[in-house]
């Protein structure tokens, strides 16, 4: 009697809906990421508008934008996973 009552609250194109959203953010997260290994790379590899190695080797200023794409992709990464283990515990929890 309990799953009826969760299924009914919470709807049939809701928990789907909340599931599309996971995917969504957990394929965002990995093209942020996927970015800023691009934006690093692009950064510390062009050796020829470096008048100095010291910046290549220690990585030193470092850069803010690839590392604040990276915690984003993690940050949409954890969320996305998070709705999809939700509504995939809601479906679950509708049908038995």
């Amino acid at each position: 009697m309990a799953n009826i009552y969760v299924y009914v609250i919470v709807g049939w194109l809701d928990v789907y809906v909340v599931l599309g959203m996971g995917g969504f953010f957990i394929l965002l997260g990995l093209l942020f990421m996927l970015w800023a290994r691009r934006e690093e790379r692009g950064y510390y590899n062009a050796l020829s508008r470096r008048r100095d190695l010291r910046e290549f080797l220690t990585h030193l200023p470092e850069r803010i934008e690839p590392a604040a794409l990276k915690i984003g992709g993690w940050i949409f990464f954890a969320d996305g996973l998070a709705l999809i283990i939700l509504s995939g515990v809601t479906l679950l929890l509708a049908y038995l």
